[in-house]
């Protein structure tokens, strides 16, 4: 790594579903606790989701990815109206820009025995053809005994670890007992806010420091656990270096003796997870990409991404898409999904 440059950047735990969300009309209720948010909004709209809808999402995430610098993301999924072949598409859409996406969809019993099932299914057929993904579950609270032990025998079966939201909110803060006996070191935990620090599951931490804030959910305070930690978006984009700073901020907020570099090594862990990300190289705005600059300088932007040997992003913007159409396409596609939620 040279003054300023870096390698690519890997977003812990996103959710590429959410990225048409932006401008959707105002649910029918004001939410005021985090199940009324995720029954008033997120339930609402991925059950509006269609394959079209969820293309111009992923394929518009991902070039937002590229353009703040992260070329790898670990995607959760749910589209329960539209699961088969959502793997696919957000696959393909990732692919077309060039950002590479291990991803996974959450199982969940909230819509029903048949939608668990059509869940694991996707997961199992999607890994069996070769797609790179985990096996997802929504949160232990939506989900019975049955079903998360069947998801976790799929993962072991399979090879591949778990990917689910833990003690998001104080809903599930039943899941460490719960998940306790089926966690691996291959499990990625989202979140953890609530979770007990002697929780005694294995897995690394997944941490979301502004959808946190805005769930009013509480501080995760992640340097307590003694897990490997890595930063997420939850879905508000991927701008990393942004999830940095705050991830740094809320910590030193607790915590006066805090410094940069403990953040930094939580964005650093995703490379453990994408090794290939660190060959990547990423040509910043600014010199030094120290930590201890980054933290406190505003407005740092990529200049130029090359990942895989290739160049993806330079000052005339992506060269695999054209930017302008994305756009244009995922706000269609944004427009069909607010009038279905309004």
């Amino acid at each position: 790594m040279t003054d300023n440059t870096t390698p690519g950047l890997v977003c812990g735990h996103h959710h590429l579903y959410s990225v048409l969300a932006r401008g959707m009309p105002a649910p029918p209720m004001v939410p005021t606790t985090f199940q009324s948010i995720l029954e008033q909004i997120w339930w609402r709209l991925d059950s509006a989701l269609d394959l079209e809808m969820l293309e111009w999402s992923a394929k518009l995430g991902a070039l937002e990815a590229l353009e703040s610098g992260t070329t790898a993301i670990v995607d959760h999924h749910e589209s329960p109206n539209a699961i088969e072949g959502s793997l696919d598409v957000i696959a393909r859409a990732c692919e077309e820009v060039g950002v590479r996406v291990l991803t996974a969809y959450g199982v969940t019993d909230r819509n029903g025995s048949d939608g668990a099932e059509r869940g694991l299914e996707e997961n199992r057929r999607f890994i069996r053809e070769g797609g790179n993904a985990l096996v997802g579950i929504h949160a232990a609270f939506t989900c019975s005994d049955e079903t998360l032990e069947r998801a976790a025998g799929l993962a072991r079966d399979l090879g591949v670890g778990v990917h689910i939201h833990v003690c998001e909110g104080p809903e599930d803060k039943a899941a460490a007992q719960r998940l306790r006996a089926l966690t691996r070191p291959d499990w990625l935990l989202a979140h953890c806010v609530h979770l007990p620090s002697d929780h005694d599951l294995a897995g690394t931490i997944l941490h979301n420091p502004r959808s946190n804030l805005n769930n009013s959910v509480g501080y995760a305070e992640p340097a307590r656990f003694s897990n490997p930690v890595m930063l997420g978006t939850d879905g508000i984009g991927a701008n990393m270096i942004e999830s940095f700073r705050l991830a740094y901020v809320m910590q030193r907020s607790t915590n006066v003796t805090a410094t940069p570099d403990t953040a930094w090594g939580w964005l650093e862990q995703g490379w453990e997870l994408f090794p290939e990300a660190r060959n990547d190289s990423v040509t910043w705005s600014y010199d030094p990409m120290d930590p201890w600059h980054i933290a406190f300088t505003p407005g740092i932007r990529p200049l130029r991404v090359v990942a895989g040997g290739e160049v993806l992003f330079d000052e005339s913007g992506p060269t695999r898409v054209d930017a302008a159409e994305v756009r244009a396409k995922a706000r269609e596609q944004a427009t069909r999904l607010h009038a279905a939620l309004a």
